[in-house]
């Protein structure tokens, strides 16, 4: 969910002393270790010779995660520059200023900016001047694009540049709200940070000389993978039954947020071919991940290749955001240069000669062996919580447990919808009680809406008004305030409303007089089937009224309460 106004408390239905989970932290970091040089470079500090060969060298590893996590940021800051006007400014549907004028009241701080605003809230928005903070957001996401579009042509980067895409998408995501209250969110922080200190203090070069990567992020980046493997399988098991039964698969490819074509052709497959994919998930998710923690080259190979294909699958079989090539990140540092090099060859005469003199002392070198112990410090007490949270039978999943998120806990699924419903907007000029009006329906990016409208390919990119629709048949209308101001807007035929949405059906004419929400429960269509044959990808029919119809007038009071304009008030419609 969103993020609210304070920290919640965290309670568990067992309990685990911190003695004992910070045990069970270092015995994945004993477990890890072994599986790398131990304190690279201490050797060659104290004057004693200590090569690095291919088996012990992450330089390829490293082009390729810097290169794919500014993939991760330039689609993030991208949907951030060309969405948030219409979610989050003055004129959005969750404006932050308000959102920003709660958060100063929940914590007693009216005016100024104060530590405890900043650690509670992390943005820079809190230094933006009155009136200027969508304008602030606006270039906090160029900016954003800017750098980790270097990045990904360079394959290179430093600490200042990685440091600096951090803080800016921290500054976009603690005002995000309901928007950015997903796990992939956390995720990418928590990727980003590490990447902070896996580059070198200066410089832009791919393989910075006296510069190999560190191995505390070697180490970092396979338990953030193994954390997220075995949240997202623990969460499944101590869920939903069709988890423990087998018959996962055969909802989930209809009833997942943002389907696609393919989504179609494997929901049809036949009811082995779901129980083995159940299967198949359920041994990458829980078994796999502790190939990445062994001290075996093979293992810790074969691991990476599994997680990495697994992920590839799920890319290629629905719109989920970048989280999955966001996940496959961790598991390149599963891959040295004596793996990568194969299909790298030229590269391989550099990195030799790269690895002889990767350690000779300098006083850079120990300065940076002491924030390399620092860091692993940290991540094994962040990682407490966490650990906590996994044993737990009350695990939660996607929880941050520090405003920050630098170590956070993960999952997905952990509940199947066995039917899909779809709330779906529709707009009249007629009475709103009329059995004789005229409903038209308006038509959203990529959810499903029109029966023959294919489902849409578009990861890593993501609709982030799209995916909250999916939400709202799982409670009352009530619960989402924002559906009300999205309405509100749309009776005005507001201009940054209707360009969130892929079909207004009253464009250049008067705005409907009512909008209702009706809800509907969706169905693939059946291989070789009527309606299969005229092209509909759907069938669907009518579950209920989800939202009764509603006009300005009765829109005032919820806008006033939220702290948003007038409605009747509003911006001039568009023509």
């Amino acid at each position: 969910g969103g993020q609210g106004s304070g920290r919640r408390r965290i309670s568990y239905g067992i309990e685990i002393s911190s003695p004992t989970a910070v045990l069970i932290a270092l015995a994945s970091v004993a477990l890890v270790a072994s599986s790398l040089p131990t304190m690279w470079g201490l050797g060659s500090a104290l004057g004693a010779p200590s090569p690095i060969t291919l088996d012990r060298s992450y330089w390829l590893a490293r082009v390729a995660a810097l290169r794919l996590a500014s993939l991760c940021y330039f689609v993030a800051f991208t949907v951030a520059f060309r969405q948030n006007d219409g979610l989050l400014s003055e004129r959005g549907l969750l404006p932050v200023s308000n959102y920003m004028a709660r958060a100063r009241k929940f914590l007693g701080t009216p005016k100024g900016v104060t530590m405890n605003l900043v650690r509670q809230y992390p943005t820079l928005l809190w230094w933006a001047p009155a009136g200027k903070v969508d304008s602030w957001l606006k270039a906090t996401a160029a900016a954003g694009m800017a750098l980790s579009s270097i990045v990904m042509v360079v394959g290179g980067a430093n600490a200042p540049v990685m440091a600096s895409l951090w803080v800016l998408y921290h500054s976009i995501n603690t005002v995000g709200q309901k928007w950015y209250g997903f796990g992939w969110e956390s995720q990418l922080l928590e990727v980003g940070f590490l990447c902070i200190f896996m580059v070198p203090l200066w410089g832009m070069s791919r393989f910075p000389a006296h510069c190999p990567t560190p191995w505390v992020t070697v180490w970092a980046f396979r338990w953030l993978l193994a954390r997220i493997m075995l949240g997202a399988g623990l969460i499944k098991l101590r869920g939903d039954s069709c988890w423990r039964d087998l018959t996962a698969m055969c909802y989930h490819y209809e009833t997942q947020p943002v389907p696609n074509p393919l989504s179609w052709r494997l929901h049809h497959t036949p009811l082995w071919v779901h129980k083995f994919e159940t299967m198949a998930n359920h041994v990458i998710e829980l078994a796999l991940p502790f190939l990445l923690i062994l001290p075996w080259h093979a293992a810790r190979t074969l691991g990476g290749v599994a997680q990495v294909l697994f992920q590839c699958t799920i890319i290629a079989s629905g719109n989920l955001s970048f989280l999955n090539w966001l996940t496959i990140l961790p598991a390149l540092l599963c891959f040295d240069d004596l793996f990568l090099s194969r299909f790298f060859p030229s590269s391989l005469p550099s990195i030799e000669a790269l690895n002889q003199r990767a350690w000779e002392w300098t006083p850079l070198l120990c300065g940076r062996e002491v924030v390399n112990v620092a860091l692993l410090a940290l991540i094994i007490r962040l990682s407490v919580p966490v650990v906590k949270n996994i044993l737990s039978p009350n695990q939660m999943m996607n929880t941050s447990f520090d405003p920050l998120k630098l170590v956070n806990t993960y999952g997905a699924f952990g509940s199947i919808t066995r039917h899909r419903d779809e709330v779906i907007l529709q707009g009249t000029n007629g009475d709103r009680w009329d059995r004789d009006a005229v409903w038209k329906e308006y038509e959203f990016k990529v959810k499903p809406g029109s029966i023959s409208r294919r489902p849409a390919v578009i990861t890593p990119y993501h609709y982030r008004l799209d995916w909250l629709m999916w939400f709202l048949p799982f409670s009352d209308s009530r619960r989402h305030p924002w559906l009300y101001h999205l309405v509100a807007k749309l009776l005005r035929n507001d201009a940054l409303a209707t360009s969130m949405i892929a079909k207004n059906p009253f464009e250049g004419g008067e705005p409907p007089r009512f909008i209702r929400c009706e809800l509907y429960r969706y169905e693939y269509t059946k291989p070789g089937s009527e309606e299969a044959k005229r092209g509909d990808w759907w069938t669907r029919k009518r579950v209920g009224s989800y939202m009764q119809p509603m006009c300005l007038d009765d829109l005032t009071n919820v806008c006033e309460e939220m702290g948003w304009p007038d409605p009747k008030e509003g911006i001039s419609p568009s023509t």
